[in-house]
């Protein structure tokens, strides 16, 4: 972990979605050298999912060594946004460094993604943050220290990002083209950057989005909140940058960053956005393609992995099981043995077969045997096969991203 060195002591941090999460973990890390923090975001009254609201937020930041204000701040509110600030400005004299964290997301295709995401994601993440920066600049303009940070991803135009998620990709990199454009309008007195995870970060939202599990794949909000702190201690000429966590904590001499997972020592999921995996990238293969168009309409099958695979998976079905996921899967499977699948897993007791459900399944998933055998034994991470463009889903993301914890169930036995 990175020490704190109080050169924050007396700051005033302007933080959107602060009540929980991220960015709180940067309210906190701030807090302990004695700065001032504005918790702007929208939980005033407890959610029943999600624990956190900006008055229980402002009590551990006091605890901390920080001061709080809440402000209840949504930023699709223009007028909520610029009561927040002249309400800081009036407390603490000014801001000094703003974090623009809040953000929504569907991981849904186009289709497959309502209006109303669409809107919300856009007024959030991209309106919301360029609304919030164009509120605190004049103030940041008059600071020693002058940061915005944008909690957004490097500008990766590979394909692959869009395809799956084309809203929510507009929606974040909307929030970085800010740093862009606003690192070259104010160089010189105001840093402005970017700061993205190399991993999968454990939050609420992220066990809402992955299901119980989820979390031994990931790492603490700690090393985000580290990382932030570093590129506050930077100056104002240290600017327009896409910063990945990681990196500027090894930069910062940070060698174990097994104290980051929540796991030590278990693989941690890739984030979106960063081009880990070049491998499997690059041999998005043309034999996929050429299997597909190849293929005669499925035999029907006697036996094989696929078929194996779904007898191991019958035989580790049970009511618990069924009760905690309570959705129906559709494999469209190509290649050997393939065709189309089901797995039942909202009947009772569960169940597996060859063809369609006989309900409306809640999730397709379109793979290849191969891929879909790997995905069950382990060998090959579902977010890794969605992401790289191996896995297409349709229908309910969360429901989708909760069946890895069924297949971590079956590694042991395939």
């Amino acid at each position: 972990m990175l020490p704190n060195t109080g050169k924050l002591a007396g700051c005033t941090v302007f933080i959107t979605g602060a009540s929980r999460g991220i960015g709180k973990a940067i309210a906190l890390k701030a807090a302990k050298d004695g700065a001032n923090i504005v918790i702007a975001a929208k939980t005033a009254q407890a959610h029943p999912k999600l624990a956190g609201t900006i008055y229980s937020a402002a009590e551990e930041i006091k605890a901390a060594g920080g001061k709080a204000l809440p402000c209840v701040v949504d930023v699709r509110d223009e007028q909520q946004i610029s009561s927040a600030v002249e309400k800081a400005v009036e407390k603490f004299g000014g801001i000094d460094i703003l974090v623009n964290n809040a953000s929504a997301i569907s991981l849904t295709n186009t289709l497959e993604t309502p209006t109303k995401k669409v809107d919300l994601m856009m007024n959030v993440n991209t309106r919301g943050t360029y609304l919030t920066s164009k509120a605190c600049i004049p103030y940041l303009k008059k600071s020693k220290i002058a940061h915005i940070l944008n909690l957004s991803p490097p500008l990766n135009l590979n394909p692959l990002w869009f395809k799956q998620h084309c809203a929510y990709t507009i929606a974040k990199y909307g929030m970085s083209l800010c740093v862009l454009g606003m690192a070259e309008e104010f160089k010189g007195e105001i840093a402005v950057n970017a700061l993205w995870p190399k991993t999968a970060i454990h939050t609420a939202a992220m066990d809402m989005l992955g299901g119980s599990g989820i979390e031994s794949q990931c790492r603490k909000v700690d090393i985000i909140a580290d990382a932030a702190y570093c590129i506050f201690k930077k100056p104002k000429s240290f600017t327009g940058n896409f910063i990945i966590d990681e990196n500027i904590l090894k930069e910062e001499g940070i060698k174990n960053f097994d104290v980051y997972a929540i796991t030590p020592g278990h693989p941690l999921l890739p984030d979106f956005f960063l081009d880990e995996q070049p491998v499997i990238v690059t041999k998005k293969p043309e034999t996929h393609e050429l299997k597909e168009e190849e293929a005669q309409p499925p035999p029907k099958p006697r036996s094989g992995a696929v078929e194996g695979t779904f007898r191991i998976v019958k035989d580790s079905l049970s009511d618990d099981v069924v009760k905690a996921t309570q959705a129906i899967y559709q494999f469209e499977l190509s290649g050997e043995d393939g065709g189309t699948w089901f797995l039942d897993l909202k009947s009772k007791g569960g169940n597996v077969g060859y063809g369609e459900p006989s309900d409306r399944a809640d999730v397709v998933m379109s793979m290849s045997t191969d891929d879909f055998v790997k995905m069950f034994s382990g060998k090959l991470k579902p977010t890794i096969a969605f992401m790289s463009g191996r896995l297409k889903i349709k229908g309910n993301m969360a429901l989708a991203i909760k069946l890895e914890k069924l297949m971590n169930q079956m590694n042991a036995r395939l």
